[in-house]
C-alpha cells in the first residue's frame, strides 16, 4: 500500500445519506471504519489487538471494533475506564498515571478491581494508590509503563515523548520489586508506547528528505528498543510473571507485533482514518470519521466562509493539527485565519461552486478528539444513515 494516494470519500453519497440534517455535524462511514478494523486486524498478524478508547470515545463503535476482533480496551483516565466497567466492558488497562483519589477508592472498594489495570512508572503512584484504597480494599492490579523513547549518545539526544521515568530493565525490576512487596497491589502487566515510531508519519508532504530522515531515525529506535523491551521483560518476570505486555499503535502494529515479548498491541486512531494519518508510506486508513460545516458567507472570489470549524488536535501547535478541507477536493484553510472558533475561511477555485447553505465536508487532524465537539455521530452505510449514537460527551462522560 506504499505510496497510493488516501482513499478518497464518497461526496454523493455522504451528502445524499445527510441532505435531511442540519450542519455542523459528524458522520461516521460504516463502510471505511469496517474496512479499517480489518486492515488493523491483519496487520497485527494475528497478535491481540487491544482498543484505544480515546481514539474513539463512541460506546457503540468501541463495541463494534470489540465485535470485529479487538480485545481489550486502552483507556486514558480511570473515570473512564470505572464508567465503561459500570457499563458491562471488562479487561480495561488505563494507559496513563492516575492521582485521582476518588476514582482509586472507587476502584479498590467497588465491583470492578478485577476488570481494570492501573498505570504507574513511580513509587509515588504506589503510595498514592495504598492511601486511597486503605487495608480494606481489594488488590488493585498495576502495570509498568516503560519508557520507549530513543536516547543515542549516551542519553545526550532524546528521540520520543516524555512518559515514564522507567527506562531500563534494573529500573523496571526494582519499581517491580517494590510493587510485589505491597499486599494491596498486583503486578498485572508491562506497557511501552514507541511514539516516535507509531505516532509519528514517516511521508511529510512535499518533504522527502525529512521523510527519509524520519525512516532512518525510526528503524534505528526499533531496533533499539526491541533489544531493550525484550530485557526489561525478562528482567520484570524475573520478579513476578506477567500477564500482558503491551506496546506500539496504529503506526507501529507490524513493527510492534513482531517482537517475541509484546503479547500485544494496541489501535485506535486508524479506525477513523484522521488527517495525521495521511503522512505514513506502509498503510493508508480510509477516512471514516467526517464533519460537515455550512458556508454562511461568501466574501469574496475564490473564498467561502463556513460556521465554526476550530477543532484543533492536541499537540505541538502547527499546520497539521488544524481540521483538513476534504469535500469538495480542492479547498484549502486560510493560512492567516486557519479554523476558528466561530468562522472558517476556505480558499480555492471550487469556492466559486459554493453558495450560502451549501455544506463542505472536514477531517479532524486526530481521531478521538472530534467526538469533543459532537454529542452524535451519524453512522452512515452505502447513502443512508442507518443509526445515530451518543459520543461519551453525548452520554456526559467528560473525562478530560
Amino acid at each position: 500500500m506504499a505510496g497510493e494516494r488516501v482513499p478518497e470519500p464518497d461526496r454523493a453519497r455522504l451528502d445524499l445519506a445527510t441532505a435531511h440534517l442540519e450542519p455542523p455535524f459528524a458522520v461516521v462511514d460504516l463502510d471505511a471504519f469496517d474496512a479499517n478494523a480489518a486492515d488493523l486486524l491483519r496487520r497485527a498478524g494475528g497478535k491481540p489487538l487491544r482498543l484505544a478508547s480515546k481514539s474513539v470515545r463512541c460506546r457503540a463503535l468501541q463495541d463494534r471494533a470489540l465485535a470485529a476482533g479487538f480485545r481489550g480496551q486502552l483507556c486514558f483516565t480511570l473515570p473512564e475506564a470505572l464508567w465503561l466497567a459500570e457499563r458491562g466492558a471488562n479487561d480495561l488497562l488505563v494507559a496513563y498515571p492516575t492521582t485521582d483519589r476518588r476514582a482509586l477508592r472507587a476502584l479498590a472498594h467497588g465491583p470492578h478491581a478485577a476488570a481494570i489495570t492501573v498505570m504507574v512508572d513511580a513509587v509515588a503512584h504506589l503510595d498514592l494508590i495504598a492511601a486511597a484504597a486503605g487495608d480494606d480494599g481489594a488488590p488493585v492490579r498495576v502495570a509498568i509503563d516503560v519508557d520507549a523513547s530513543w536516547r543515542p549518545l549516551r542519553g545526550r539526544v532524546h528521540v520520543g515523548v516524555r512518559r515514564s521515568p522507567v527506562h531500563s530493565p534494573e529500573g523496571a525490576a526494582a519499581l517491580a520489586r517494590a510493587i510485589v512487596a505491597r499486599p494491596g497491589l498486583r503486578l498485572a502487566g508491562l506497557m511501552s508506547y514507541e511514539a516516535q515510531i507509531a505516532g509519528l508519519g514517516d511521508r511529510p508532504p512535499g518533504r522527502p528528505w525529512l521523510g527519509a530522515a524520519l525512516r532512518a531515525v525510526q528503524r534505528a529506535s526499533a531496533r533499539e528498543l526491541a533489544v531493550r523491551r525484550a530485557a526489561v521483560v525478562a528482567a520484570v518476570e524475573a520478579v513476578a510473571p506477567l500477564e500482558l505486555v503491551n506496546g506500539g499503535g496504529t503506526g507501529s502494529i507490524e513493527r510492534t507485533a513482531a517482537e517475541p515479548a509484546v503479547t500485544e498491541v494496541t489501535a485506535g486512531s486508524g479506525l477513523y482514518g484522521p488527517a495525521l494519518f495521511d503522512a505514513y508510506r506502509a498503510f493508508a486508513p480510509r477516512p471514516a470519521a467526517l464533519f460537515a460545516l455550512p458556508v454562511v458567507r461568501r466574501p469574496g472570489p475564490g473564498v467561502a466562509t463556513l460556521l465554526g470549524g476550530g477543532y484543533l488536535a492536541s499537540g505541538a501547535a502547527g499546520p497539521d493539527r488544524l481540521p483538513r478541507p476534504a469535500l469538495p477536493r480542492g479547498l484549502r484553510l486560510d493560512g492567516r485565519e486557519g479554523a476558528g472558533e466561530v468562522q472558517t475561511p476556505v480558499a480555492g477555485a471550487v469556492a466559486d461552486d459554493l453558495a450560502v447553505g451549501d455544506r463542505v465536508w472536514l477531517r479532524h487532524a486526530k481521531a478521538g478528539e472530534l467526538c469533543e465537539r459532537f454529542a452524535d455521530l451519524h453512522l452512515v452505510a452505502g447513502d443512508r444513515i442507518v443509526e445515530t449514537v451518543p459520543t461519551y460527551r453525548g452520554e456526559g462522560g467528560t473525562f478530560l
